[in-house]
């Protein structure tokens, strides 16, 4: 259980950091990396309600990325106002 947590909290932060790089986010690494864990556990309550699955590592990865895309996304539109 505790493996799952910490590959989970992995996989999240490489989504953030891959998020960052897409996104050319001017957040730092650090927030990238939250925003990734978080955009995670979102882009995969988003996919699930769409009725999409991903399996394994990489469908995790894809998941993730578009979740914290999303959450950059939403941060800069926040940080305008």
């Amino acid at each position: 259980m505790l493996v799952n947590i910490i590959i989970s909290l992995v996989i999240g932060g490489v989504c953030g950091w891959l998020a960052g790089i897409i996104m050319k986010s001017a957040n730092g690494v650090l927030i990238n990396i939250i925003l990734g864990i978080v955009g995670g556990v979102i882009g995969g309550a988003i996919f699930n309600f769409l009725g999409i699955n991903f399996n394994g590592i990489v469908g995790s990865i894809i998941c993730g990325v578009a979740g914290a895309c999303l959450l950059i996304f939403i941060v800069r539109l926040i940080k305008k106002k």
